[in-house]
Order: C-alpha cells, then structure tokens, then sequence
C-alpha cells in the first residue's frame, strides 16, 4: 500500500482541492467526474451520493484514477491510482458535513430528497505528484 507524505496529505485533506475521479463503465470506456476528496490517514476517500452512476462501476471493477488539483494553480497537482477496498453509508453522512467545512465553510450539509450518502474508500498503488511535497 502507498502512503502520502504529509505535504500531500494535506492537500487531500485539509485543502479545498477538487478531483476528477475516473472509474470504467462495462465497456472499458473512462467515466469521469469531479468530486471532493479526502485522506484518512490510509485511504483516499470519496463522498458520493446514492444516485451517481459512478457507484455501480466501482462495485464492478475497483480499480480507480484520481487527478487532484490546487483550485489557485491547477499546475500543482497529484496524480493517484488505485482501488476500493470499502463502499458503505457508514459514517458517510458525518463525513459529508466534514467535507462542506472544508470547502465551503459551512457547519451543515443538506441532503436532498431520496438522498443517502455513501462513502467509498481507495487504497492507493501509485502516486505522482507535481509541486506539492
């Protein structure tokens, strides 16, 4: 398992920093969107809601790709690879109100109707990174 070093672990977890989340569809073909993103000290963590397509091409190949950028110089960035290891609504929700500290400021995350919070967690194999230690 690869761990971060601190600089980057920061930049995962302490900064507003938005990554774009590659997973495959059925027919090999990227699906990618941009999402929040967090470190727990062991795994990458995203925070999605039970209606993204991205779930159900998780669940069928675990294998994922992560590009990280710094919102102010999108040239600093960290590049992550690796797979799933964890997909629950455990904790998730408690999470998400986390996240909404983080990038808005915001003490609250209001969830939408029908909406339920999943939390998926990636253990990293590669990581690249560019001006961030």
């Amino acid at each position: 398992m690869t761990i971060l070093t601190p600089g980057q672990a920061s930049f995962l977890h302490d900064e507003p920093n938005y990554a774009v989340v590659a997973a495959l569809r059925e027919d090999g073909t990227a699906h990618q969107t941009v999402v929040w993103i967090d470190w727990d000290g062991e795994h990458v963590l995203l925070n999605l809601n039970n209606f993204r397509a991205k779930l159900d091409y998780l669940r069928r190949d675990p294998r994922v790709s992560i590009l990280v950028f710094d919102r102010a110089d999108p040239f600093r960035w960290i590049g992550l690879e690796g797979r799933v290891v964890e997909i629950t609504p455990e904790g998730a929700y408690e999470h998400i109100v986390r996240q909404a500290g983080v990038y808005f400021n915001r003490e609250s995350y209001e969830l939408g109707e029908g909406e339920e919070r999943i939390l998926v967690r990636i253990a990293l194999e590669r990581v690249e990174a560019y001006k961030v230690d």
